[in-house]
């Protein structure tokens, strides 16, 4: 049985049915009924009822009884057929229907629970007793974007969303005995993700945390462009022949150390040491060649004459004088001097303590990370050495200058595993059957819309997996407080969105247009959400809902500092010296970079 009629229909299209309300008296009664975002129920003239999202509200001109016409405008969603909700709406409802609010028990048959729509993620904010169910296929499969301003409670949606998946309820493990297979990597680039999946040690919850201390991320498993971008200046006038030169020394030198593999290439993902790089290009920009008959050949001091270039990886040579006298004629070789600036460039690298994860990445024993130890290296992302279910990846402690390197790299690394491990399902008639989901928190740091060369390999890694990563069973969660800065492609690709309080006027805009056809008009209440309310857009969702979330326990580190708070208490005094100890390994390693 329906409740009271509020209105009729003055007008219906796909885009917008407009309701006259009954009188001033109507609106009183229903006014919290009666807001933007919330629902109506519409009679269509078959026994069913389409269901309409409240845009607007707004007055006309006062009647003869001295009452002001009421109009809303409506969004049509779905359509109510036998006690079952559908998107979608078919046969719109002509003037005159009445219209009626949408009741709890209306609610309870859109929103409840069953086969598809049974992954949690909050409850209704125009009613809390209406949980809010997911379709966790689409949600997971098919992109997800998180976006809110700072402090409209972002860490703490992800945070949520990811602890619901993996079984934390309340700093319980609740699959403690019966583990799933779940597997997400978080690109952590504040620190905050490790307090959200650390429990008591009786919860046996195992969380899998890298960062620069203990991250295996070697260097020659860097693509042609990652290695480029990390050891040749690009601006350079000659960087081409600094390329050329490296590409020819790093083939060299990885069928050096693999003779077992045929047909190496720039981008093989095998074992060379840099610093034989290092000494072939550096003797290559020193050699002297000897200009005597039978000569014509690199010369070092002792009259040893260098047939094969294959010896300078060894160690760096001392090479003969140049000369013009007849008895020990000699000319400066066809590379002399051509490479300081990007030897110089190498050498700084190399010494700089920060980048020893990625140049001198080594084995709980010491022994250098070679080719034998790929495997591990690649379970060590997808929480396989200590059976964990969530991996976080601390970028806090990643240089800058290699941050979006060290992003690309993961997630190259991410999707290759998952494409090749898909190939072999397919082969067998089966699809992935270990789904991968990659977040990356403050994403507009190293994926941004504009952006110069320094960002060129870690956009070019995440769009691919936008793309193509859904077919291989590698989905994305992008999170940001700056939408607007995001790259497009990867939104573009995104299916389903979360966006809590966004209160800049460019990011509002940049995520209505981004919203599915029909449902832009919810995005006007994006400034206007309080904090944990988010607006969820998306296949996943049964329409488009205004949610309110629930703390996350244990929550991330995300917390602001309580500034009048901290500044009411008594004096504290500090160890200076314990920051400066700190901050003085910081700056040596810095000059170190720097000279």
């Amino acid at each position: 049985m329906n409740s009271k009629q509020i209105g009729q229909v003055l007008s219906s299209s796909p885009e917008n049915i407009s309701i006259a309300l009954e009188n001033m008296a109507t609106l009183e009664e229903f006014k919290s009924d009666l807001q933007v975002g919330k629902y109506l129920k519409i009679a269509d003239g078959n026994n069913n009822y389409i269901v309409g999202s409240i845009n607007n509200i707004k007055a006309l001109e006062y009647d003869i009884l001295n009452d002001l016409k009421l109009i809303i405008e409506t969004q049509p969603i779905g359509i109510l057929v036998d006690n079952e909700f559908k998107r979608g709406v078919k046969n719109l409802p002509v003037p005159t229907e009445p219209v009626y609010v949408l009741k709890k028990e209306d609610l309870d048959k859109i929103y409840g629970s069953n086969s598809e729509y049974k992954f949690p993620i909050g409850v209704l904010s125009q009613n809390e007793q209406i949980n809010v169910m997911l379709n966790g296929d689409k949600f997971f499969g098919k992109h997800i974007a998180i976006v809110g301003s700072t402090g409209a409670g972002k860490s703490n949606a992800v945070a949520k969303i990811l602890q619901t998946t993996v079984g934390i309820n309340n700093s319980t493990n609740i699959n403690l005995h019966d583990q799933k297979n779940s597997h997400i990597i978080i690109f952590d680039l504040h620190s905050e993700y490790n307090a959200a999946f650390t429990l008591e040690n009786e919860q046996d919850f195992n969380l899998n945390k890298l960062s620069v201390e203990n991250l295996k991320l070697p260097y020659w498993l860097m693509n042609s462009e990652e290695l480029e971008s990390i050891f040749i200046e690009s601006s350079d006038n000659n960087s081409h022949n600094q390329v050329s030169m490296f590409k020819n020394a790093v083939i060299l030198n990885k069928e050096r150390h693999n003779p077992e593999f045929e047909d190496i290439t720039y981008d093989t993902p095998v074992y060379f040491d840099i610093g034989e790089v290092h000494n072939y290009i550096e003797n290559v920009n020193r050699e002297i060649i000897g200009k005597l008959d039978g000569e014509n050949c690199p010369k070092l001091k002792d009259g040893t004459l260098i047939r094969d270039r294959e010896t300078y990886f060894d160690e760096i040579f001392e090479f003969v004088p140049t000369s013009t006298a007849k008895d020990s004629k000699a000319s400066v070789g066809p590379f002399n001097g051509e490479f300081n600036r990007f030897l110089s460039r190498l050498e700084t690298k190399l010494k700089d303590k920060r980048l020893k994860f990625i140049l001198k990445p080594e084995k709980e024993n010491g022994e250098l990370l070679k080719t034998t130890d790929f495997e591990e290296i690649i379970k060590q992302f997808l929480g396989y050495l200590n059976k964990a279910n969530v991996t976080i990846i601390d970028l806090s402690g990643i240089p800058f200058e290699v941050l979006s390197i060290s992003v690309s790299l993961v997630s190259r690394l991410i999707f290759d595993f998952c494409f090749h491990y898909s190939k072999i399902q397919h082969e067998q008639d089966r699809l992935n059957d270990i789904p991968v989901l990659l977040v990356c928190e403050e994403a507009h740091n190293y994926i941004p819309r504009i952006g110069g060369a320094e960002y060129k390999s870690s956009k070019k890694s995440i769009e691919r997996i936008a793309k193509e990563g859904r077919k291989y069973g590698l989905s994305l969660m992008i999170v940001s407080q700056r939408p607007s800065e995001v790259s497009e492609t990867v939104f573009a690709q995104c299916n389903n969105f979360v966006s809590l309080r966004l209160t800049n006027q460019s990011d509002q805009s940049y995520v209505k247009n981004l919203l599915p056809e029909g449902t832009r008009d919810i995005g006007s209440t994006l400034p206007n959400l309080t904090t944990g309310e988010a607006i969820v857009v998306g296949d996943s969702v049964i329409m488009p809902t205004i949610i309110k979330m629930e703390k996350p326990n244990p929550e991330p580190k995300s917390q602001s500092i309580e500034f009048e708070k901290e500044w009411d208490k008594k004096w504290k005094d500090i160890e200076f010296s314990e920051v400066i100890k700190r901050w003085r390994k910081e700056e040596n390693e810095e000059l170190v970079t720097q000279n």
